[in-house]
């Protein structure tokens, strides 16, 4: 393309109308969509400590396991 037609392109361009709803609709949507993954990051709070029951059995019967200690060092 020459300059000349992408100055008349960019000035067609240009005139182009951008509505409210497009800029602030995707704000919207945004803030639902984070709203949403929030709910469910709440959701999963202090999930570790339903179960104390059977976490403590857990270290009782690994006892040894969990003292040689396994993972990175």
């Amino acid at each position: 393309m020459t300059f000349a037609t992408t100055a008349v392109l960019a000035a067609a361009e240009g005139e182009h109308h951008v509505g409210l709803f497009d800029n602030v609709g995707f704000g919207i949507i945004a803030l639902v969509i984070f709203l949403a993954l929030g709910l469910v990051t709440i959701s999963f709070r202090n999930v570790a400590n339903r179960h104390s029951q059977k976490a403590e059995a857990y270290a009782k019967s690994h006892a040894a396991e969990l003292q040689a200690g396994h993972g990175h060092h």
